[in-house]
């Protein structure tokens, strides 16, 4: 039996003489005070390698800086890792090297820097999204590694399993992120050098692939099946109202009361939650100011128009309407996404003003310079422009079932 020893008191501690020789005292668990001529106490924690099965020492500080308290508390964290099968002096050593590249050029410490830059540039939700795809994938391999010992083929190796799960836009959005990151610290000095270059002509493209929608002249259909499908009055409601303002599904599933000038008919998305980081207005229509009507019974005193069913105050989930036109089996035909398809081309052949249009569909002109001096928002056009769909709607909706024109039927 292994012989038992007693417990050491801070008495016993503060009393233990220097002798000649040094020597120790146990106080379980393998913490030991080992004494020494010159008078000084240091504790040890004694452990079996868990892999070599060899007697090994570990230091845990000077007494009386670290107490008999913190010893314990010390050797209970060394046997935590030892129940593990993990060498606690390894461990500790490859801590004090992580937190030394803490305070190096690691890529984790660029990429905060870069991300500080950029974060300014997009919206809120994109910037999270952006580091969330970074923490995922890329920072636990290679989040402590220098950044100049960041080489293309390491990378490939990592990225490769996102490739074969098929998920090429992932794969293309973090080459290209990885690529800014090193291009910002070539820019800022850090390294000479970006060894990414091109890295992501080693993986396959993503295969374009076009938004599921239907053409204007099959609205009537889309609108008689909705009405016969099985449907929560909210999701009802948010999927008109999707449709009439011609937003993303998750702007519509996000809209707040506090963003609805009904004075002046508009609908104001703050710059925050747009994808341009830009305030986005929507001229409010009859049919919309109609479905705004019908929700205050149910969601005046919440902050979202459209309320989680499950948690009142969260938001309707975005694929709520997905859900809602699967059922009503027109899976693989069409999108809530899509539905912004079809009023952008029943619009453009209308021959609406084709700016006017874009601005409806809140979308930014790829050409920078005439994006950044075309400041017109064209709110006369577009009230007559959002009018004219909704007017469209409601002709398509004649023989079905919908909130703009069975508000006291529901």
């Amino acid at each position: 039996m292994p012989k038992s020893v007693l417990p050491l008191t801070h008495v016993e501690i503060k009393q233990a003489k220097p002798q000649e020789k040094e020597y120790t005292l146990g106080d379980g668990n393998g913490l030991r005070l080992r004494v020494s001529p010159t008078g000084s106490k240091v504790w040890i924690f004694n452990y079996t390698h868990p892999i070599t099965k060899k007697r090994k020492n570990i230091g845990l500080g000077a007494f009386p800086q670290v107490s008999l308290a913190l010893a314990r508390q010390k050797t209970q964290e060394m046997q935590e890792l030892l129940a593990q099968n993990i060498d606690p002096k390894t461990y500790r050593e490859n801590t004090l090297a992580a937190q030394q590249l803490e305070h190096e050029s690691t890529l984790l410490v660029i990429a905060k820097e870069w991300f500080e830059l950029k974060k300014d540039s997009v919206s809120p939700k994109y910037a999270d999204s952006i580091w969330r795809s970074l923490e995922k994938y890329i920072f636990p391999n290679l989040g402590q590694l220098p950044i100049k010992d960041i080489l293309a083929p390491t990378v490939v190796n990592l990225l490769k399993p996102i490739e074969q799960k098929g998920t090429y836009e992932t794969l293309k959005r973090i080459c290209q992120r990885l690529n800014e990151i090193m291009i910002f610290a070539v820019n800022s000095g850090k390294i000479e050098t970006n060894n990414l270059i091109g890295i992501r002509h080693v993986f396959k493209k993503p295969k374009p692939q076009r938004m599921k929608t239907v053409a204007p002249s099959e609205l009537v259909n889309v609108m008689q099946m909705m009405s016969s499908a099985n449907m929560q009055k909210i999701t009802r409601a948010a999927f008109e109202f999707q449709l009439h303002t011609l937003t993303r599904p998750s702007e519509c599933a996000c809209a707040e009361w506090d963003e609805i000038d009904l004075e002046n008919k508009l609908w104001i998305i703050p710059k925050v939650k747009m994808k341009m980081n830009r305030d986005h207005k929507i001229p409010l229509t009859s049919a919309t100011i109609e479905i705004l009507e019908f929700m205050k019974v149910i969601s005046f005193n919440s902050k979202y128009i459209f309320p989680s069913y499950n948690t009142p105050k969260s938001h309707l989930n975005s694929q709520s309407v997905n859900a809602v036109l699967r059922r009503a089996g027109l899976q693989g035909r069409l999108v809530s996404h899509g539905l912004r398809s079809i009023g952008s081309t029943a619009l453009n052949e209308q021959g609406f003003n084709r700016d006017a249009i874009e601005l409806c569909l809140s979308h930014v002109d790829n050409n920078k310079i005439r994006d950044a001096y075309n400041n017109a928002e064209y709110l006369e056009q577009r009230q007559e422009i959002m009018e004219w769909w909704s007017n469209f709607i409601i002709k398509a909706s004649k023989n079905s079932y919908t909130i703009v024109q069975n508000q006291n039927k529901l």
